[in-house]
């Protein structure tokens, strides 16, 4: 590996804009899979073909200005904003004068740019600490070259750079171009600040960058884009995955006046991966003329080969598959089937999590125009690279002609990862010789078409000795696979599916099976925010407090209990465990950190206290993206109804970058939890999603959402020389398992179908 991942490329002409004299410094970046770079963590060299190329990042202009390059997507998680800081703290800059721009999609010149595992910031923390670094070195060397002193004698800091010993002063734009000619220093030479020095990360002084723009309605998402002469487009596409148009009439819709023109799309062949569905497009002066031209299109569709899915028979499919012998063993410690034979009590139990739709607050938009024989894209994408080059693919031009230009993602939870709508725009494009296209996806069209969170059937089984310890531990889950949407008909979980929450599972049990029985899949599955966290945490955490039942224990003491005493776990003993992207041996589970949020937590909620009748109080913890985190909830059910007025969650995800966002995300997290506790759902019949809005895919409102979170952070948040924890994921799965929890406490009734709805309503 080089000596430097960060090179000087102030006189390529690689940031356009800055002028000259301006100091451009690119960072390598680690490859997908890699958290920060190995010398943190004593290693050499990046093993098993692991390594880092230059990337744009940092630029410091005549004046003062200090841009920084983000490569990843802000969809509301902060990331422009943790990003810069992380660079602005280490180079001593004052934020005043920092500004960020957005990368397009380049993967040769800023890397993998996907945004979405939770791994933005705890990936490149260590990167970008050392660009902001070998900036600040190399300013400090030309101030020290021009007063013909050491370099030992001056200091940079607060956007100057201070000679002790005469007190002059150069300020960082005054040294720009002297530095632009200087080498990088050597990666192993650099100092970084110690934390104590910080006055950025780890600190709540700093607002979104973005916000002013966001709040007086001046920035632009995918939505916003305008373009001289677009055109506005909408689809209608084929209501059961996999259909197709067997007749069309589109004579009434053509008559509308400001109707250009009705494209028929064509499907791809199964699997679709990112690919249109198909159907039929209308493009107009207007999305307004566009969506009345489609409903006076006469299409007669063929329903193609899931016209018959229906959630509860697949529901019965599930809960059968998830009951037999059979299934593939993922994970066999000791011998399950011995000591749940010798138990002194069993407990069975099975939980169901229906498809949930991402449905961010702006639905897919999109534009793309055509010209010369190149196209550029304006879209609210998490994954342009996937974007450039499947929109390449599509259009039939090389990946080079190809531009996509990232704007504010309005929520993305995984649903802006696939770039579908991207490429219907394309083709639209393309069928108006090259016009610019808006694609607008309307709230029902998401809905009815998304890449759904996979359904689930979780099947639990233990043994309890007759003091009411767990000795015997199976679980088996039966859900579709991502894997679906890449490949024809795989029937069971990839092995990142497998690895979040069920192979290494941290519970202190020595006789433990893990199962997973085939499913095929109907709709098109896809990530969502925590992904199969969701129903691994939901099954363990709700079987967890049954077990304390059965054993006659307090839930939190017996969860306690389960996850044992202090000990580092190797998942990679574990099964065929990869965790999203992660390499194992690099993150052991600390089971003293699992135990640790689930105190605070109960801590938080008062845990203990006396409860009126009809309230109670549940726990959960889960282990995520490098991330512990455990919620304790306080639930009261009236007349069936549920409410949760109040939640305590706990994190330890590292040290601390940006602890305004972690909170923010940990509250999101449990708004998002408790409407997939309470109420929301996508449910299909006759091969078709019967939710269409707002009104039947129900989220929580104002006065369902708790009126008190209160956000914990747990360990060490000075741990900088440690991986960092993910953020944007990790609160979720633990949400919904407290809240049932608490519902049993309340009712004496279980959960084990989501959402709770009406289950409790006489």
């Amino acid at each position: 590996m080089r000596n430097s991942s960060i090179i000087n490329v102030s006189r390529r002409g690689i940031l356009g804009g800055m002028g000259a004299g301006a100091l451009i410094l690119a960072v390598g970046l680690p490859r997908p899979g890699r958290a920060q770079e190995e010398p943190e963590f004593g290693r050499d060299a990046m093993p098993n073909g692991w390594r880092d190329d230059p990337k744009v990042f940092i630029a410091i202009a005549p004046d003062g200005i200090v841009t920084v390059t983000c490569h990843r997507q802000e969809m509301g998680q902060g990331v422009r904003t943790s990003i810069a800081m992380v660079v602005a703290d280490e180079l001593g800059a004052e934020w005043e004068n920092v500004r960020v721009t957005q990368a397009p999609g380049d993967e040769e010149k800023y890397g993998n740019q996907d945004t979405d595992g939770s791994r933005s910031l705890r990936h490149h923390f260590m990167p970008l600490r050392r660009a902001g670094a070998a900036a600040r070195t190399m300013l400090e060397q030309a101030a020290a070259e021009q007063w013909g002193v050491d370099v030992s004698e001056v200091k940079a800091d607060g956007h100057k750079v201070r000679h002790a010993g005469s007190g002059r002063t150069l300020g960082y734009g005054e040294l720009a171009a002297a530095a632009m000619d200087l080498d990088v220093p050597a990666r192993d030479s650099l100092t970084l600040k110690d934390p104590s020095e910080f006055r950025y990360i780890g600190k709540n002084s700093i607002g979104l960058v973005d916000n002013m723009d966001i709040t007086t309605g001046t920035t632009t998402y995918g939505i916003d884009v305008k373009r001289e002469g677009m055109l506005y487009a909408v689809v209608a596409r084929p209501p059961v995955y996999g259909g197709t148009v067997a007749s069309l009439d589109d004579s009434a819709a053509l008559a509308i006046d400001g109707v250009e023109k009705v494209v028929r799309i064509e499907p791809s062949e199964f699997p679709t991966e990112f690919a249109p569905l198909g159907g039929v497009a209308v493009i107009a002066r207007n999305t307004y003329l566009a969506m009345k031209g489609r409903d006076a299109l006469e299409i007669e569709w063929d329903n193609g080969p899931n016209a018959d899915y229906d959630s509860e028979t697949y529901r019965e499919t599930l809960s059968q598959a998830a009951n037999s012998e059979g299934g593939k063993v993922l994970r066999d410690e000791g011998d399950y089937d011995e000591a749940a034979a010798g138990a002194a009590q069993t407990v069975e139990a099975e939980y169901y999590i229906p498809h949930l739709a991402q449905a961010p607050m702006e639905p897919p938009a999109a534009v793309v125009e055509i010209k010369d024989g190149r196209a550029e894209a304006w879209a609210c994408v998490q994954a342009p690279q996937v974007t450039k080059l499947r929109l390449a693919e599509r259009l039939g031009l090389d990946e080079s002609a190809v531009r996509v230009n990232v704007t504010l993602l309005g929520g993305g939870f995984g649903r802006k990862s696939k770039p579908d709508f991207v490429l219907e725009a394309g083709i639209l494009s393309q069928a108006m010789d090259g016009a610019p296209v808006k694609l607008t996806w309307t709230r029902e069209d998401d809905i009815h078409h998304s890449y759904y969170h996979t359904v689930s059937v979780e099947k639990m089984s233990a043994g309890l000795d007759e003091g009411g310890k767990t000795v015997a531990w199976r679980h088996r889950t039966a859900a579709p696979t991502i894997g679906s949407i890449f490949a024809p008909d795989p029937m069971q979980k990839l092995p990142f599916e497998l690895g979040m929450g069920l192979l290494n599972m941290p519970l202190a049990i020595e006789n433990v099976r893990a199962e997973n029985p085939q499913a095929p899949a109907h709709v098109r599955i896809g990530w969502y925010r925590s992904v199969s966290n969701i129903p691994h945490a939901f099954a363990i955490q709700s079987f967890a407090a049954e077990l304390a039942e059965a054993a006659g224990r307090d839930q939190k003491e017996y969860l306690l209990e389960l996850i044992g005493p202090p000990r580092e776990i190797d998942p990679t003993n574990q099964g065929d465990v990869w965790n999203y992207g992660e390499n194992p041996d690099v993150y052991p589970i600390d089971t003293g950190r699992m135990a640790a949020v689930v105190e605070a937590a109960a801590e938080g909620i008062e845990w203990g206290r006396d409860m009126p009748e009809g309230q109670g109080l549940g726990i959960a913890g889960h282990y995520s993206f490098v991330s512990y985190v455990a919620v304790a909830a306080e639930v009261e059910v009236v007349d069936g109804e549920v409410r949760v007025p109040r939640v305590s969650i706990a994190i330890d995800c590292g040290a601390h970058v940006n602890p305004d966002r972690i909170r923010s995300q940990m509250e999101g997290a449990v708004i998002m939890g408790v409407g997939q506790a309470l109420m929301t759902e996508v449910t299909f019949a006759e091969g078709r999603a019967v939710q269409d809005n707002f009104d039947t895919y129900l989220i929580p409102r104002m006065e369902e959402a708790p009126k008190r979170i209160d956000v914990h952070f747990v360990g060490n948040d000075a741990a900088y020389d440690r991986p960092l924890g993910g953020v944007g994921e990790p609160g979720l799965p633990p949400v919904v398992p407290a809240i049932t929890n608490a519902v049993f406490a309340a009712t004496k009734k279980r959960i084990r179908r989501l959402p709770i709805a009406d289950q409790l309503r006489s």
